[in-house]
C-alpha cells in the first residue's frame, strides 16, 4: 500500500485509497504535469514478481490506451517505477454499479435499458478495434454522478487469463461465460454473454447462478438453464427479458454476434416496450438440431437448387409408396385390393407445411404465445426435413390402414362382403375415403312393402382450441383456421397479461363445438389506469407504502438536496396526479440530505487580517475567532498562525481561526514614590487639612503618582506611598503639589523627603 505523498515516475503523486482488489489497489492521485487528477491502478506485488503476466499486461494495457469512447474509461498512461507496474487512467467521480445496485436495488426498466445501451456502445466501440474485455461485470463499470456510464480495465483480463496462474483473483465466475468457463476459445460473444449476466442483475436485483465455490457456479454456467427474469418480477419488459435470453445463450453462435445488434434491440425495445423480438430458443440438453434464423435462411436459398436429379427423386417416391403399400398389405389385403392413388401421395409427399413455433423463452405461469399474425410469414426452425417427411409417410399409411379397416368392418356389418365363401368379389382398384355419416330410423312394413331409409346430417363438430395467450390477431386466425366463424373480441383490464393479448376464452380447450357457435374473447388493453398519488414531502418509507398500496411498483434514486432533508421524497417519476398503469414502475428521487463537500484550507500566513477573511470566505469556509499579540518578526496586522493548517481538507462551511500580530513589544516601567512630606507651620500642622498630589516626571513627560488627603491634625507629616506603570523610562524626578481646603496652592509650606524607584513590565 502506498501512502501518501509517494510520487511515482517523479510525475504522479498519490492522494489517497479509492479502493482495492484482487488484482489492484486504485489510488487518486495528482498529475503535477498537467495539473490534473488521476486514478492510478497498482499491480500487487503478485501479479508484478510474474514476467510474463507483466509483459502480457502492458501489451493489452497499451492496446485499450487507444480506446476513446464516452463510456470507456480512458487510460493515460502505462508505466513502472522501483518494480512497481501501474496504469494511469481517467478519474471518474462515481460508484461501480454494483455498489450502484447494492444502494438502489433492481432498476426500473428505463434505467435498466439506458444502463445496458450505454455499456454495449462502449463494448461496440471496443470490439470494433479488436480489444475484448473478457471480464465484464458490475465491479468493472462505473456510474458517474451525471449519470454517464464507462466500462473500465479493458484487456486486463485478458493479460491475467492468458498466465498460468490463478485467475481466483481475476475476475467473478457469477459472469463468466460458458466457453471461458471450459477454458475454451472467447471472442466478442464471450463479452455480450457477461453483459447479460449483468442485464439480468440490473432488471432483478441478483445474479441467476449462486453457488458454494467458484467451481460449482461455473458448471451452472456451462449446463442449467437461467430462470426467466419475469417468472421473478412480471413487471420486466417480455421485449427486454427476450433480449437479456438471447444475450446468455450457451451457444455463442445463438447470442447476438456483435455489440450492434444488441444495441439496435435494446433501442426498439426502448421506443416500444411492446415490441415482439424474436429471440432464438434456448438450447437444452437434447440431441435435437436446433437452426438459428441465420441457418434457415441458408436451408431455404439451397432448397431452390437441391443437388440430387429427377432420376433420384423419383427413385426416393417409389421406395415410399412400396413402403405404403407394404403396409396395406399387412393389414391383410391381397395386393389386388389396394390401389395407390399415385398422384395424391405425390402431392402429400411434395407439400411444404409451416410451422408456428413459439421463440419466446417460458416467463411465467401464463404463458404468452407467439404465434404469427401473418401466416405468409410464418418460417420453419428446428425441423429436420428428413425427420418431417418420415413424419408425413407414417401419418399417411396409418391413415391409410385406418380407412381400410374401417371400410372392411361396415362392409361386414353391411353385408357387402361374404368372407369364407369361394365366390370372392374383386373390390374396386382405387382409395375409399369413409366420411362420418348417421342412419335414420328405418320404416318397415309388411315383407310385400320395400324398406325404405330416410338419411339425416348432424352440423359436424368442431373441436375448441386454446387461444389464451395470443395475440388478438393471431387468436382469430388461429380459431378461423380451426373453422370457427362467429369470434367476438371484448376489451378488459389486466394487471398480468400484456395489452392486445388474449385473457381468457368463454370455451375451454377440447370442447366439442359447431362453427357458428358463439366464441367470446376478453382481450387485455393493459392494467387499469390509475391517478398516482403525490409523495413529495414523505419520507421514503411512507411513500413507497402509499404507493404500493396503490398497486404500483416503487424504485428509488438518490441525489444530493440543500432544500430536502435527507430520506425524504424530492419528486417522482411519473410526477404526482399523473396517470399510470396498475403495476407501472414510479421510482423515487429521494434527498440524500445536503452534499457534504470537502474543501482545502487556504495559508493565511503574513495576509492581513482582511485578506485572511477573504481567502477563508472565497473556500466557502467561515472566519472563527481572530485574536492579537506582539510579535516582533511578523509585521503589524498581519496573520501570525491560524487554527487549521493550511492544506488540510474539511467541510465546506468549517470555521478557522487565526492571530494578528500587533508588532514589536516596547519595553515599559512601573515608578513607585515613598517617603513624607512635613510642614512646621502651625497653621497647617493642626488646623487644617490639606490635600498633596505626587507626580513623576521623565523624559517623556510628567506622570501623576497618586493623590493624598491629610486631615487637619494629621498635616504636619504625611506618608506618601504611590506607583505608577507604562512608564517608558526608568529614569525620572518626584514632585509634589499641595493645597489647602479651599484650593489654595500651599506647597511652599511643605518639605519633602521623597525618593522614587524602577521596575520593568
Amino acid at each position: 500500500m502506498l501512502k501518501a505523498g509517494t510520487i511515482l515516475d517523479d510525475r504522479y503523486t498519490i492522494i489517497d485509497v479509492v479502493g482495492t482488489g484482487g488484482m489492484s489497489t486504485v489510488y487518486r492521485a495528482e498529475d503535477e504535469r498537467l495539473k490534473r487528477k488521476v486514478a492510478i491502478k497498482v499491480l500487487k506485488s503478485d501479479y508484478s514478481q510474474d514476467a510474463n503476466f507483466v509483459s502480457r499486461f502492458r501489451t493489452e494495457a497499451q492496446s485499450s490506451a487507444g480506446l476513446t469512447h464516452p463510456n470507456i474509461v480512458s487510460v493515460y498512461d502505462v508505466g513502472e517505477d522501483d518494480g512497481r507496474y501501474f496504469i494511469v487512467m481517467e478519474l471518474v467521480d462515481g460508484i461501480t454499479l454494483k455498489e450502484y445496485i447494492n444502494i438502489n436495488g433492481r432498476l426500473s426498466m428505463a434505467q435498466a435499458l439506458d444502463f445496458s445501451i450505454q455499456i454495449a456502445s462502449g463494448l461496440e466501440a471496443a470490439h470494433e478495434h479488436h480489444v475484448i474485455h473478457r471480464d465484464i461485470k458490475p465491479q468493472n463499470i462505473i456510474v458517474a454522478k451525471n449519470g454517464m456510464l464507462k466500462v473500465t480495465d479493458f484487456g486486463i483480463a485478458k493479460a491475467a487469463t492468458s498466465t498460468t496462474m490463478s485467475t481466483t483473483g481475476i475476475g467473478s465466475v457469477h459472469y463468466i461465460s460458458p466457453e471461458q468457463a471450459r477454458g475454451g476459445y472467447s471472442d466478442e460473444r464471450s463479452d455480450i454473454y457477461s453483459l447479460g449476466i449483468t442485464m439480468y442483475e440490473m432488471v432483478t436485483g441478483k445474479v441467476p447462478f449462486e453457488g458454494d465455490t467458484n467451481v460449482s457456479v461455473a458448471l451452472m454456467h456451462i449446463q442449467n438453464d437461467i430462470v426467466p427474469p419475469r417468472e421473478l418480477y412480471p413487471d420486466i419488459y417480455p421485449s427486454f427479458e427476450k433480449v437479456i435470453l438471447k444475450a446468455v445463450q450457451k451457444k455463442p453462435e445463438r447470442r447476438y454476434l456483435t455489440a450492434a445488434a444488441l444495441i439496435a434491440d435494446l433501442n426498439r425495445v426502448k421506443d416500444n416496450p411492446d415490441t415482439d423480438i424474436i429471440v432464438v430458443p434456448s438450447v437444452t440438453n437434447s440431441p435435437t438440431k436446433q437452426f438459428t434464423t441465420e441457418d434457415m435462411q441458408k436451408i431455404k436459398d439451397q432448397s431452390s437448387h437441391k443437388s440430387y436429379d429427377t432420376e433420384e427423386q423419383e427413385n426416393e417416391k417409389e421406395d415410399e409408396m412400396a413402403a405404403i403399400a407394404a403396409a396395406a398389405a399387412a393389414s391383410g389385403l391381397k395386393s389386388s385390393e389396394v390401389t395407390v392413388d399415385r398422384s395424391r401421395i405425390e402431392q402429400l409427399l411434395e407439400q411444404e407445411d409451416e410451422f408456428d413455433i413459439d421463440d419466446e423463452p417460458e416467463t411465467s405461469a401464463r404463458q404468452l404465445k407467439k404465434v404469427s399474425d401473418d401466416d405468409e410469414d410464418e418460417e420453419d426452425y428446428d425441423i429436420d426435413p428428413k425427420l418431417e417427411k418420415a413424419v408425413m409417410i407414417c401419418g399417411i399409411i396409418a391413415a391409410f390402414i385406418i380407412a381400410i379397416i374401417v371400410f372392411l368392418i361396415v362392409g361386414n356389418i353391411m353385408g357387402w362382403f361374404n368372407f369364407g365363401s369361394s365366390d370372392e368379389k374383386d373390390t374396386e382398384d382405387s382409395v375409399v375415403v369413409v366420411t362420418d355419416t348417421t342412419e335414420d330410423t328405418t320404416e318397415t312394413t309388411t315383407e310385400e312393402e320395400t324398406t325404405t331409409e330416410e338419411p339425416t346430417t348432424e352440423e359436424p363438430k368442431i373441436e375448441m382450441i386454446d387461444v389464451t395467450g395470443y395475440s388478438s390477431t393471431a387468436a382469430e386466425k388461429a380459431l378461423a383456421r380451426a373453422g370457427f366463424t362467429n369470434v367476438t373480441l371484448n376489451e378488459v383490464n389486466s394487471d398480468t397479461v400484456v395489452s392486445g393479448y388474449i385473457v381468457s376464452q368463454n370455451y375451454e380447450e377440447g370442447e366439442e363445438l359447431t362453427a357458428e357457435t358463439a366464441i367470446v374473447l376478453e382481450v387485455s388493453v393493459g392494467a387499469e389506469e390509475l391517478t398516482i398519488t403525490d409523495v413529495t414531502g414523505m419520507t421514503s418509507d411512507d411513500a413507497k407504502a402509499t404507493l404500493t398500496a396503490q398497486g404500483f411498483s416503487v424504485t428509488s434514486s438518490y441525489e444530493y438536496s440543500d432544500t430536502v432533508e435527507k430520506d425524504y421524497v424530492i419528486s417522482t417519476t411519473p410526477a404526482g396526479n399523473e396517470k399510470a398503469k396498475k403495476g407501472d414502475t414510479i421510482t423515487l428521487l429521494i434527498s440524500n440530505g445536503k452534499e457534504e463537500k470537502t474543501v482545502d484550507v487556504p495559508n493565511l500566513s503574513n495576509l492581513t487580517e482582511e485578506n485572511a477573511r477573504t481567502a477563508l470566505e472565497s473556500n466557502n469556509l467561515s472566519v472563527g475567532e481572530i485574536t492579537y499579540e506582539y510579535n516582533s518578526d511578523v509585521a503589524e496586522g498581519s496573520v501570525i498562525r491560524q487554527g487549521v493548517a493550511a492544506g488540510t481538507q474539511v467541510k465546506e462551511g468549517e470555521t478557522v481561526s487565526f492571530v494578528v500580530s500587533m508588532g514589536a513589544k516596547t519595553k515599559t516601567y512601573a515608578g513607585t514614590v515613598s517617603g513624607t512630606i512635613s510642614t512646621s507651620d502651625a497653621e497647617f500642622s493642626d488646623a487644617n487639612a490639606v490635600t498633596v498630589t505626587i507626580y513623576i516626571t521623565d523624559s517623556a513627560g510628567t506622570y501623576e503618582v497618586a493623590t493624598l488627603t491629610a486631615e487637619a491634625g494629621a498635616s504636619a507629616t504625611i506618608n506618601v506611598d504611590g506607583s505608577i506603570g507604562a512608564l517608558s523610562s526608568n529614569q525620572g524626578t518626584v514632585s509634589f503639589i499641595v493645597k489647602d481646603s479651599e484650593g489654595n496652592d500651599v506647597t511652599s509650606k511643605y518639605t519633602s523627603n521623597l525618593s522614587v524607584s524602577y521596575t520593568e513590565e
